[in-house]
């Protein structure tokens, strides 16, 4: 039987979701995650996700899939594995799918949101969860160079060095800036990401934002084609996985929503 999931977490505390061998002692989402569900299975499980997270990134949308002989009403999987797992993982939801659902291979699209607390003093209470800049940042600027990179286009300018993907080929449907007060958001949607793609998004246009690059910068980078000229790559603490799109028919629930509200539109 397969099982989807969807899982919620922060970040701060993980190295990571992808799980690295019983001989590294460090601490993922993923082992977190198939730890629980096997005391709820009493069997091994492997958990399959929609998108893996680098260290210190959050999800409040993560998908997983995982096979196991077990049956187990929804309620038993949600309860049973919050109870096993730490504070800063939750399973929020869980149904069955057929065999033909895979939580990577079956989603259309990705969203992600990125958080800026835009205020000359950084705060205590958000630490970790939110990227503090406290130099002004012009949020019309930054959204008139998101725009230039909007369609699909080869993103090699924006993967890390580390990315294995055998195509830099994205279609990029939505690089969105706004302001709330102190608060930037910015969300990015796009059929799939590189490694590092998002923050080396938002950190060409926290250059642009800030006044050290012009609007039209961003896509000199894109069409560059080269890391190198791209820039600084944004921290992980602001960035959220907040949903992964599925056909209709697979029944998928949508997410509750990000760990912090977004502003208006």
């Amino acid at each position: 039987m397969r099982v989807v999931l969807g899982i919620e977490y922060c970040g701060s505390g993980f190295s990571g979701w992808q799980y690295l061998g019983a001989g590294r002692q460090v601490r993922t989402v993923q082992d977190c995650v198939q730890q629980a569900l096997a005391s709820v299975a009493a069997e091994p499980v492997h958990v399959v996700c929609a998108g893996r997270t680098d260290a210190g990134v959050h999800a409040c949308g993560q998908v997983v899939h995982v096979d196991t002989g077990a049956r187990r009403s929804a309620r038993a999987w949600i309860l049973g594995a919050n109870s096993a797992l730490p504070p800063d993982v939750s399973v929020a939801w869980a149904r069955e799918a057929g065999a033909d659902f895979h939580a990577r291979y079956s989603a259309t699209g990705r969203l992600y949101r990125y958080f800026i607390l835009n205020s000359t003093a950084r705060s205590g209470a958000l630490a970790g969860r939110v990227t503090w800049h406290y130099r002004p940042l012009d949020h019309a600027r930054m959204q008139a160079a998101a725009d230039t990179l909007i369609g699909e286009h080869d993103f090699a300018a924006f993967r890390s060095s580390e990315c294995q993907s055998k195509s830099t080929l994205r279609d990029l449907r939505q690089l969105r800036v706004r302001r709330a007060g102190d608060f930037l958001v910015i969300d990015a949607e796009a059929n799939a990401f590189l490694h590092h793609m998002v923050r080396n998004l938002v950190g060409v246009l926290l250059a642009i934002g800030a006044g050290r690059q012009e609007v039209g910068w961003a896509r000199e980078v894109l069409e560059g084609r080269d890391r190198r000229l791209g820039g600084v790559t944004a921290p992980a603490a602001g960035l959220y996985l907040c949903r992964v799109d599925y056909p209709p028919h697979f029944g998928i629930p949508a997410p509750r929503g990000a760990f912090l509200p977004a502003p208006p539109a």
